[in-house]
């Protein structure tokens, strides 16, 4: 059980469980027993899904990657790998078997696509971590799908505003993928994995990372909330010290990869307060 906990990236859960939660929250108007059922299965059944396949299929090339074997992704025993490939996938089906009761057919699509998404960036044969761009553009999937399947799955419906908010939250995490994957473009490249920033090197990676961050914050003007877009800012403070990075002095990008991680929950935090708001002001 310690194995699927470490696998199953513990700091990350919020960023896949919130947006779910947020989204049906806010397009239903209600916590029922859904909102609960797919808040758990976004906080830990899918996120146990999506890092224990990552961390079975990328043994070997992370066994070369210093930063693995902790919060980063865990360095699991070889034989443990059937157990977590098991585990990984029997946590999902009730969850996901009970939740397409539920839904109709647009939300069951972006379910199944998500779940894809998920399989296809590391399993075998599909791998699309090793296909430059569309690592970032499924990395991105992972997170944004759990808000659009919130929205399907309560009817919302899908205004300019919305739009805006989903493309911004969808450059946010393109952005986000991208500088990851700058840090580990020395890793990568001993181990012969492709990837946006091994193709395009280091700096145009983290400049294509900052204009991502800007252009999700000015997408969020055409939003009921226009002033979240400010929530960009911490981003690209992070990344702007990394745009005079070399390939050589990538691992550097780590750095700004742990601030990352811990911006996220000021941003979560900043978000929570701001949808707040917007239900006080649709209470009469």
């Amino acid at each position: 059980m310690k194995n699927l906990f470490i696998t199953s990236r513990p700091i990350s859960w919020v960023n896949t469980a919130f947006p779910f939660a947020a989204a049906y929250f806010l397009a239903s108007g209600t916590v029922d027993w859904v909102f609960v059922v797919g808040t758990i299965f976004f906080l830990i059944p899918y996120n146990l899904l999506m890092y224990g396949i990552n961390d079975v299929f990328d043994y070997e090339s992370d066994l070369l990657n210093a930063r693995k074997g902790g919060v980063e992704g865990a360095i699991l025993d070889r034989r443990h790998h059937r157990f977590v490939l098991w585990a990984s996938g029997i946590s999902v089906v009730p969850f996901a078997l009970v939740l397409a009761t539920q839904g109709g057919v647009v939300a069951n699509a972006v379910l199944a696509m998500s779940l894809f998404a998920v399989v296809a960036y590391s399993a075998p044969g599909l791998r699309f971590k090793e296909r430059p761009f569309l690592d970032s553009l499924t990395s991105s999937t992972h997170f944004v799908s759990p808000a659009v399947y919130g929205l399907a799955l309560a009817q919302a419906h899908f205004t300019v505003g919305v739009w805006a908010v989903i493309l911004a939250f969808f450059m946010w995490g393109m952005a986000s993928h991208a500088f990851g994957a700058v840090q580990d473009i020395a890793p990568d490249r001993e181990a012969g994995i492709a990837s946006i920033a091994t193709v395009l090197g280091a700096r145009s990676t983290v400049w294509i990372a900052f204009s991502a961050y800007l252009l999700a914050g000015i997408l969020m003007l055409w939003t009921a909330v226009p002033l979240a877009g400010l929530l960009v800012l911490p981003y690209l403070a992070n990344v702007a010290p990394f745009l005079s990075i070399t390939d050589t002095t990538s691992a550097q990008a780590n750095a700004g990869w742990k601030r990352f991680l811990w911006i996220n929950y000021l941003t979560g935090f900043l978000v929570t307060m701001t949808l707040i708001w917007l239900v006080m002001q649709a209470i009469p």
